[in-house]
């Protein structure tokens, strides 16, 4: 039982790192907290509840997570705080001994956050310290964020089964499983009703949905595409062998799916892919990106890519790179191998040092900027329809057209959350950005 007298006239802060899921539940994390009268503290003000959800992708997330704990346990002193999130599930005794931490929770327990807080608030204030055990996570509990973004976040699917060589998620989220989407679908709705206009929709491995319900992915897009309150969906990250025919097909002719796709690929060599025990090779992630072009020439593709990871020889990195530049995507999202405790990969030999993993980091950074400003280049002097932020930037405001090109206008607060439609005519100063 909960006592509601014991959050009366609580402040919290809320920090969240890492992924588009961990903004959701974060998002979800407040709203029970707001239900029992803990409002949010203002900017500048202090809290008395700080809630730090975490990451744990690579080492250097690990180490931006123990930074932002410890400048967030300085900028609120005395107040309660607690971790959560990816960082907190894997390694919990470290994330307790940094000062200031009173309680930890791993991946089960976070959004049971108010029984925990108020079992161990009491002891913490005694300089005592509870750390949530690891345990089979396998309760899946739907998120929707909304916060002061004006795109909402829906969680439709958790955890992992595939055990990448290099990848610790499958043992911070646990094992792949979903909703229901007949909840999912009331959520979005909700979200619609509250005034929201586009839905990102997240996971660890979205295309994997249906795990635990017996429902297919391809189903669930189905059921949003009829929530009339939402005007625009996007699919976040889906792998390229969980991304068919009938899904590419369907958002060709949706009412609402955006022409925006988020595909890992990892490592454009075959080689390296067997070695990091990815499900799909170079042949069959081409054949997706040039269907995509073919059904939607305008569609905005990204794409994630690991640039160093054990074993990645030189000729096959070279092999890599030839390989992605020659595909018609918009963007790269490029990230530097770090070694994660308990993983397979640490069983191969050839270890890549680091200024080489720099070099190769550049290389195809510069392949992304040349290629986000081609596909920008081909958006000149077309229309489309742009969900204005709430952010403004001196005299500037953005916002993204539904093929994901980021847009710069003068700043109009009729505009904020609303879906303009406007004719794109050429970039701004830094050459980033299109403006109307």
């Amino acid at each position: 039982m909960i006592d509601n007298h014991f959050f009366e006239n609580k402040k919290a802060a809320y920090y969240t790192l890492g992924c588009k899921l961990n903004f959701a539940e974060t998002s979800t994390i407040g709203k029970r907290l707001s239900e029992q009268g803990i409002r949010k503290a203002l900017p500048g003000e202090k809290a008395d509840i700080c809630v730090v959800n975490t990451c744990s992708v690579t080492e250097l997330a690990d180490k931006k997570c123990r930074q932002a704990i410890r400048k967030i346990c300085k900028q609120h002193p005395g107040s309660f705080v607690v971790v959560v999130g990816c960082y907190a599930q894997l390694k919990p005794e470290e994330v307790s001994r940094i000062e200031g931490v009173d309680l930890v929770l791993g991946a089960n327990e976070k959004m049971d956050i108010l029984e925990y807080f108020q079992t161990v608030a009491g002891q913490a204030r005694n300089d005592k310290m509870y750390v949530s055990p690891i345990k089979d996570v396998r309760t899946f509990i739907p998120s929707c964020s909304k916060d002061d973004r004006t795109r909402h976040f829906l969680k439709v699917q958790d955890g992992c089964d595939y055990y990448c060589s290099y990848c610790t998620i499958p043992f911070a989220r646990g094992r792949s499983r979903n909703g229901k989407i007949a909840d999912l679908v009331k959520l979005a709705e909700e979200a619609g009703n509250e005034g929201g206009k586009e839905i990102v929709l997240t996971g660890v491995n979205i295309g994997d949905f249906g795990k635990s319900t017996g429902e297919t992915f391809f189903d669930l897009l189905k059921a949003l595409d009829q929530v009339e309150s939402i005007d625009r969906f996007r699919i976040s990250s889906i792998e390229p062998n969980l991304l068919t025919g009938e899904i590419l097909e369907f958002v060709a002719q949706s009412k609402r799916f955006a022409p925006h796709f988020h595909i890992p690929l990892q490592s454009g060599s075959d080689e390296v892919l067997k070695l990091m025990r990815r499900k799909y090779d170079t042949k069959l992630f081409a054949s997706k990106i040039h269907t995509i072009k073919q059904l939607l020439p305008d569609a905005f593709i990204g794409v994630d890519v690991i640039v160093g990871v054990r074993g990645e020889r030189d000729e096959y990195f070279e092999a890599a790179r030839n390989f992605i530049d020659s595909l018609p995507i918009s963007q790269l999202h490029v990230f530097t191998y770090s070694e994660r405790p308990g993983t397979m990969a640490l069983n191969i030999d050839y270890i890549v040092n680091p200024k080489t993993k720099q070099e190769r980091s550049k290389q195809l950074l510069e392949i992304s900027a040349q290629k986000t400003k081609a596909f920008y280049q081909s958006q000149i002097g077309t229309t489309h329809q742009v969900l204005f932020e709430h952010t403004k930037r001196g005299d500037k405001m953005h916002g993204f057209t539904e093929n994901y090109v980021k847009i710069e206008a003068d700043y109009q607060i009729a505009w904020i959350n609303k879906l303009i439609h406007v004719t794109l005519s050429g970039f701004n100063e830094d050459e980033t950005t299109l403006t109307i």
